[in-house]
């Protein structure tokens, strides 16, 4: 019998949510969000329009979505553990190789911030009809700024004319007002036997390798030695930029990607966290602070780490990241 599955990518460290985020627990596990993680909070809302749960994580964060999962009380779900991360290509790979050729898959990143619950069930069950169909389905958000953080994907009613990468200002403010541009959300619908269909004919070498390192795993964990040779690239390079089964689900649910400092500011502020008459916010600590002569700044505290940064500065705490110690990272 035909099955809906959330397929649920665990990967990703959060870089530029450092020094909250970090490889011991990223983002998508934090309880930043209210009294659930971003992760729990993705479970959760998929549980009423899928039919079951696989987690698609790693060797560092598996035990963490595995406990998230028991504090919600989750017991049935599948895990699918990666010897190393290969990027989304091949992790919705495995994906649709561990399913039946005809189950419809709902990808669904585990550090996305979604509400309007409402309006998000009805646009995966309009994904889920068109992959029905055959389609490969993925979601596109009405912008309500002009995002320089995001992908955008440029549409004609369900049809995808092209994708582009993140712009800079001037570029999203004509996206903006063009009217038929959308952000690109990283979810995506389709039957498993259709993916690996359009994944073997446009990325041999990702299907086949992918499959060689499936079929040589020890009970949920792929191999190290056959999983280095997958290459590493992402599913909209792979597959959705040259597929020509695409169809895009228009979607207007609040959503955020939560992968700056930026978005969580404005997050934090519309729930009642504190700023100051200039705009400025402390993320960490209780102790009285003042900023004097900045604006529109966040100083985040941690235990072992201070970060001071200027809002609009908040896409770069990743370069901070990378040259970090390992220790520190």
């Amino acid at each position: 019998m035909t099955k809906i599955i959330n397929i649920i990518l665990s990967g990703g460290v959060g870089s530029r949510l450092w020094p909250l985020s970090r490889k011991r627990k990223p983002k998508q596990y934090l309880n930043i969000f209210g009294e659930k993680s971003l992760f729990q909070l993705t479970a959760i809302r998929n549980t009423s329009l899928c039919d079951s749960l696989t987690v698609i994580g790693n060797t560092d964060n598996f035990e963490l979505s595995s406990e998230a999962l028991q504090k919600i009380d989750i017991q049935q779900y599948q895990q699918i553990v990666e010897a190393s991360p290969r990027n989304t290509a091949a992790a919705i790979a495995f994906a649709a190789f561990s399913a039946d050729k005809d189950d419809i898959l709902l990808i669904t990143p585990s550090d996305h911030l979604i509400e309007d619950e409402d309006e998000y069930a009805r646009s995966v069950k309009e994904a889920i009809n068109l992959a029905k169909q055959d389609s490969i389905v993925t979601f596109g958000l009405v912008p309500t700024k002009p995002e320089t953080g995001f992908g955008y994907i440029q549409i004609e009613g369900n049809n995808v004319l092209g994708f582009r990468e993140k712009p800079n200002l001037e570029t999203a403010q004509e996206f903006l007002l063009k009217g038929n541009f959308l952000w690109n959300s990283g979810m995506f619908c389709f039957k498993a036997g259709i993916f690996l269909e359009e994944l073997k004919k446009y990325q041999p070498e990702v299907y086949t390798m992918s499959e060689i390192a499936f079929n040589a795993r020890i009970g949920d964990k792929l191999p190290i030695e056959q999983s280095m040779d997958i290459p590493s690239i992402s599913v909209d390079y792979a597959v959705m930029e040259k597929t020509d089964r695409l169809k895009v689900v228009k979607s207007n649910f609040k959503w955020s990607d939560m992968g700056s400092f930026e978005s969580l500011y404005y997050y934090l502020k519309n729930n009642g966290h504190p700023t100051d008459e200039l705009g400025n916010m402390v993320i960490g600590s209780n102790i009285h602070t003042e900023f004097l002569g900045i604006k529109k700044s966040i100083l985040v505290v941690t235990e072992d780490a201070i970060l001071v940064l200027k809002r609009e500065k908040s896409q770069d705490v990743k370069r901070i990241y990378e040259n970090l110690p390992t220790i520190m990272q």
